[in-house]
Formats: C-alpha cells, sequence, structure tokens
C-alpha cells in the first residue's frame, strides 16, 4: 500500500449504526420541526433547514438534516440548540440527554465543597470595594396622555456587579446598564421580568455581531431583541418566533421610525417562574 492510499484510509470515517433509542430521538426531531415549518407556512412564513442550522450557528443545513434523519446522534449541546432554536422543550425529544446533563452536574457538587456564606445587603449597604452599582434603563411618558415615551436612567433602581466580571466581558463601570424585558418575544431565553445587563459602549451598527442579543430604543419602546445585519438595514429576532416573526428594517425605516442600538446585551438573569 502506498503513503497516498494509507492517507486515505485514515481520513475514512466508520460511522456506527444508531440505535432504535437514538433513531427515535430523530423522528421526534423531524417531527417537531415539521409541526413548526406547518405553522410557520400558516403565518405567511418559512422555516427552512438551514434557517435552524442557522439560529443554531451552523453553517449550512448539513448539520441539522443530518439530525433530524437520523444519520448522526444527537447530542446534548445539538439538542438544547435545537430546543431554543425551534422552542421546544428538550425532554420532548430526548430525556436521556437530559438526564446526562443533571448527572454531570450533580457530579461536579461534591459533599466535600464547602459553599460561602450567603450575606444578605439593600440599598443602604456600602459597597465593597470591588464592586460598582449599575443603574437601569426604562421607558418614561414624556408627556401625560401622549402616548411618546423614551429612554431614561432610573435614579432609584440598580444592581451591584463585581467589576472584574464587567472587566472580564470587556465593559468599562459607565457603560454598564440593566434592562427589566417585558412580554413573552424572548422565551424561553428570557422570560418576562428578566433582567439584562447592558454595555452601551457596543452602540452603534458597526458593533452588531449576527444573532447576538442587544437592547433597542424603538422610538421610546425599550426592546430587546437578536440583531443581524443585512444589506438593507437590519433584522430583529425573537426567539419565539411563532408568535413574534423577524422584523427587517431598511435603514432609512431605521431613522423614520427613531431606531438606535442602546446596547449589547452580556448578562442575564431571571426567577425560573
Amino acid at each position: 500500500m502506498d503513503i497516498s492510499s494509507a492517507n486515505t484510509l485514515i481520513r475514512m470515517k466508520i460511522r456506527r449504526p444508531l440505535t432504535p433509542e437514538e433513531v427515535a430521538e430523530s423522528a421526534r426531531l423531524k417531527a417537531i420541526y415539521e409541526q413548526r415549518k406547518s405553522a410557520a407556512k400558516a403565518a405567511g412564513r418559512s422555516l427552512t433547514q438551514a434557517d435552524v442550522a442557522e439560529a443554531c450557528g451552523w453553517s449550512g443545513q448539513s448539520a441539522f438534516s443530518q439530525y433530524a434523519t437520523g444519520k448522526v446522534p444527537l447530542n446534548v449541546e445539538a439538542l438544547l440548540k435545537l430546543a431554543k432554536a425551534l422552542n421546544f422543550d428538550a425532554s420532548e425529544v430526548s430525556s436521556r440527554l437530559l438526564s446526562t446533563v443533571a448527572s454531570v452536574q450533580q457530579d461536579r457538587i461534591q459533599p466535600s465543597v464547602k459553599l460561602g456564606s450567603i450575606e444578605t445587603w439593600d440599598d443602604e449597604t456600602p459597597l465593597d470595594d470591588d464592586e460598582v452599582y449599575v443603574p437601569f434603563l426604562h421607558e418614561v411618558e414624556l408627556a401625560a396622555g401622549s402616548g411618546r415615551f423614551a429612554i431614561e436612567e432610573s435614579a432609584n433602581s440598580r444592581l451591584r456587579f463585581n467589576k472584574k466580571d464587567l472587566r472580564h466581558n470587556g465593559v468599562q463601570f459607565s457603560n454598564a446598564k440593566c434592562v427589566k424585558v417585558g412580554g413573552n418575544s424572548m422565551m424561553p431565553v428570557l422570560r418576562d421580568g428578566a433582567t439584562v445587563g447592558v454595555n452601551v459602549g457596543k452602540n452603534s451598527l458597526s458593533d452588531i455581531v449576527d444573532g447576538e442579543m442587544y437592547a433597542i430604543n424603538h422610538n421610546g419602546q425599550l426592546r430587546v431583541k437578536q440583531v443581524y445585519r443585512i444589506p438593507i438595514g437590519i433584522r430583529l429576532r425573537s426567539f419565539n418566533r411563532d408568535e413574534h416573526p423577524d422584523e427587517d428594517y431598511t435603514f432609512q425605516q431605521i431613522q423614520e421610525q427613531q431606531i438606535s442600538i442602546l446596547g449589547h446585551v452580556f448578562w442575564w438573569a431571571m426567577y425560573s417562574r
């Protein structure tokens, strides 16, 4: 055998057959996709395999196709990305894979690990040297009954952040703000009432990283969306795309509707219910 033939054999991938359980998981995933696709069509939209792959951060549709057709078995990371992209409970497709996540998390919490003490604090508690106050942004009505709003910084509402966490995320202390999320458009990632941290230092169209979340001022309305740059302008995307379809705005519409990027979402937190 010559060297080129040997290299060819080395590069060959031997793909094992899927177990019956893995085949069933792929079938359940495909069924959910078909349901979402039909719902999108009924709403006058399209949902292609390429759309799903894009939402998962994969190039091309082949990755999703291989999972949905049973050519490649699902793994935990892919399952969680697909659950977010298609808005379903991951346990609907594979409780087996979810149980592995739970077991790994349990293994990481050993009885021998000593948790640090929990300190209580309120607005009167002085800041530690390694902490900084981060104020909230909120909507304020410009004139009683006018229906017009503006985004302003709250004089009272604020959260404490560790300085090292802000540095780790490349956020200058003065550029850190907090925003409350309202509604169900960003479910299941962000529930109604979730709090997000926003870096207002990244507030230009050139700062946009496709698929990242940004706080947006839409003519005085405070919104949190995934943002994409498109040739004609920008695309705002919700995680709950069944109820909240994509919104495309041209550069002219951005000016006419007074749409501006407030900043990049670098942190979020919420209660489970």
